[in-house]
């Protein structure tokens, strides 16, 4: 394979991250200061060349899309595979197995290169290289600087790899080390108490779903006969059919629904729920606050957060057979979406106010897959692009501010900032707009994109003219065999949409529960609500941190400052993110025409769900009529504060301390898992010590006494040797004397 293709490209983006957290751990301490270099190098490197692949991609779906006529829609994809990890042969499996399965049970380490693929690549290093140029002016000075690079590029090499996996037994590798990495960026202050606990919790959290992952990837191997994603058959399917026996298949490729299909969908959401911090697994993000900022950054904008989103898109059409798995992903998104920015609202430290945030956007994006549309998926992904950078921007915002009032974030306690940082108070304003969805910034189009798609599935009739646009909008794809080392892009004809009436039917003859009109109507005006409370507790801290009086709390001296050009440096470019590439990629389509060619929003189910593209100007009015509501009341309440005390805050009665509170999930989980599994513990360490230590005690002390016992017979002395011979005689003597008269 030539040196400048594009899939010997894709192995050197996780691996230039690798060699630069090798480089950090040898020489990381020679270079002191200078520790930086190898990461920023090797993420910038990783960085250009996502780049170029993306771009490569790009001309790849562009041509793929020229060859075939308007009828028809393409999938492009690249696999190559490095070496074959382990092949475990299997001769007695049963016959329902397909026969290109039969044999053996193999597991490659194998990269995959598709829009969607490239597009995570991009997003992940480049906001990566931008928080460790940031982190260079931001950890300056700290004792384990060198460490913090190394577990940077860490982390960007293990979430690269997880995106760029062919199979799912690598993306669970990978899913893991991305656990471990956070686990140390969170705990990267091991020595204040706080941070270590906050590691802990995010460690344990996040068992919870990787459980979930585990226990999926037996099912989809029991149920498929394969974990790759480039296994391919006639049926147009990204994995083999089942080998479980009669599941029942939702649609024409092959897709197992019914209670095996929902399972694995389930066991695939849990995992994005730790992993995405979603409802019930969400408590573990506000605390991870406690780790550098730039690893706040990093985690929330570009990489861990982001997996679970990133793995339910995979398994798209896994997910659209089965309607009900579908429609508890958007459940579970609007829920934790409403609940975290509730939460969100009465917050008063500045990186926590982001951090519901991110749980709640994170949220959007669920509410936007569970659709199982197209339109929806896509939408999903585009918001995750836009928050990537205003997200970012944001959180590094905010330890700017950190930085310049010496390590004090609580927003009660310092006011009027735009006068001593301009730099930093104008690139959180451009953040925050493009976070509270005003036009014309990021976040307005994204949000759009996602309220379409929910309404869309609300209210199907009002829609309809878009689902009958014509066979363009329809066409169904399944990607051919690919080789091992090559790109294939391939169509087939629309004829999926009678199939997909027919599955439709059916669906609706079953017991169809939550997949109902009602219940997205429900949803999409959760999310409109949480639309307006974005911007309300957004522009609550804008107001709080940068209007009014100037002050500056006593940690800060009188130093307080604008940021270094290292810091100041990436928030500018991230605010031109933020305000522009909403609006370009909305206006030109780009993106969501790139990721259709993915060939799991390819596959017939979801392919047979395109829309035309449109601007949908009266969710645009009730979006932006709820992000001004929102602003407007946080002018009211807390524009040019002049006092300490509780603003706005003080008309929730109750529900302030409910919101405070963050709705008692963290003293219901001690009351109901903590503290029961503290007592078992205490329990099994009392048995253990009594019971068993005690019984090993009692036995290594029988042989101590029966010694002792022996002991006293040895005394050394002749004449007591004498009269117990004496008397061992007289014994035996009567002994004999007795039997014989008996």
């Amino acid at each position: 394979m030539p040196i400048d293709s594009p899939l010997t490209l894709l192995v050197l983006v996780p691996l230039l991250p690798l060699v630069a957290a090798l480089v950090g751990v040898v020489f990381g301490r020679r270079l002191g200061g200078w520790a930086h270099l190898p990461a920023v190098a090797g993420i910038g490197a990783s960085a250009a060349i996502s780049l170029m692949l993306l771009a490569g991609t790009a001309e790849r779906v562009k041509s793929a899309s020229n060859d075939v006529d308007s009828a028809t829609s393409v999938s492009v994809e690249g696999v190559t595979t490095l070496w074959q990890w382990a092949t475990v042969d299997h001769p007695d499996l049963p016959a329902a197995r397909p026969p290109a399965a039969v044999g053996s049970f193999s597991i490659p380490v194998a990269l995959r290169l598709d829009p969607l693929t490239a597009t995570m690549l991009s997003i992940i290093t480049c906001v990566g290289l931008l928080v460790a140029i940031y982190s260079a002016g931001y950890m300056h000075g700290d004792p384990g600087y060198p460490r913090f690079f190394v577990l940077v590029s860490m982390f960007v090499f293990s979430m690269t790899m997880l995106v760029a996996a062919s199979n799912f037994l690598l993306v669970y590798v990978f899913w893991e080390a991305v656990g471990a990495c956070s686990y140390l960026l969170i705990g990267f202050w091991y020595t204040k108490p706080e941070a270590a606990r906050a590691a802990k919790k995010a460690f344990l959290v996040n068992r919870v779903g990787d459980f979930g992952l585990a226990v999926a990837t037996f099912l989809l191997w029991m149920t498929y006969g394969t974990l790759n994603f480039h296994d391919v058959t006639a049926a147009d399917g990204t994995l083999l059919p089942g080998i479980l026996g009669p599941a029942r298949l939702h649609d024409a490729a092959g897709y197992v629904g019914g209670a095996v299909g929902a399972a694995i969908c389930l066991l695939l959401l849990l995992a994005a729920c730790g992993k995405s911090a979603q409802l019930p697994l969400h408590v573990w993000l506000p605390d991870a606050m406690e780790g550098p900022t730039p690893a706040s950054a990093l985690i929330h904008a570009a990489t861990m957060v982001t997996a679970g989103v990133y793995l339910v898109a995979r398994c798209a059409p896994i997910f659209v057979a089965c309607p009900d798995a579908l429609a508890a992903v958007s459940i579970v998104g609007a829920t934790t979406a409403l609940v975290a920015a509730l939460i969100g609202t009465v917050q008063n430290d500045l990186k926590r106010v982001l951090a519901y945030s991110t749980i709640s956007q994170l949220g959007y994006m669920f509410a936007s897959l569970g659709t199982g549309t197209l339109l929806g998926f896509s939408a999903a992904i585009f918001h995750l692009v836009t928050h990537a950078f205003f997200k970012a921007l944001l959180f590094l915002g905010a330890g700017s501010v950190m930085h310049s009032m010496g390590g004090v974030i609580d927003m009660r306690r310092f006011g009027g900032l735009r006068r001593i940082m301009p730099v930093t108070a104008a690139t959180f304003l451009v953040g925050s707009l493009a976070l509270a969805g005003v036009a014309p910034f990021a976040g307005f189009f994204s949000k759009d994109e996602i309220l379409a798609a929910l309404h869309g599935k609300g209210w199907p009739h009002a829609h309809a003219e878009h689902h009958e646009a014509g066979p363009a909008h329809h066409a169904a794809v399944g990607p051919a065999v690919l080789p091992a080392t090559g790109f294939s892009a391939a169509g087939t004809a629309a004829d999926f949409v009678s199939d997909t009436r027919v599955d439709a039917a059916a669906a609706d003859s079953a017991a169809v529960v939550l997949d109902r009109p009602a219940t997205w109507r429900v949803l999409f005006w959760m999310s409109l609500v949480t639309a307006g409370l974005t911007a309300f507790y957004t522009f609550r801290a804008v107001f709080m941190t940068f209007t009014g009086p100037t002050r500056v709390p006593d940690e800060a001296g009188h130093h307080a400052h604008e940021s270094p050009l290292p810091m100041t440096g990436p928030l500018v470019v991230l605010a031109v993110a933020s305000a522009v590439s909403g609006w370009w990629l909305f206006t030109t389509h780009a993106l969501a025409d790139f990721l259709a060619a993915t060939p799991s929003f390819a596959a017939p189910a979801v392919a047979a769900t395109a829309v035309p593209h449109a601007f949908h100007v009266d969710l645009a009015v009730q979006g932006t009529l709820a992000a001004a509501i929102g602003i407007v009341v946080a002018a009211f309440g807390h524009l040019g504060r002049r006092s300490d005390g509780p603003q706005l805050e003080r008309f929730l009665g109750p529900l302030r301390t409910l919101f405070a509170e963050k709705f008692y999930f963290d003293p219901i989980y001690s009351g109901l898992i903590v503290k029961p599994l503290q007592a078992l513990a205490y329990l099994a360490a009392l048995i253990d010590r009594l019971v068993v230590d005690g019984l090993v005690d009692a036995l290594a002390r029988l042989p101590a006494g029966l010694g002792a016992i022996v002991r006293r017979l040895q005394s050394g002395l002749l004449q007591r040797y004498a009269l117990a011979g004496a008397l061992g005689t007289l014994l035996i003597v009567l002994a004999l004397t007795w039997r014989m008269r008996s």
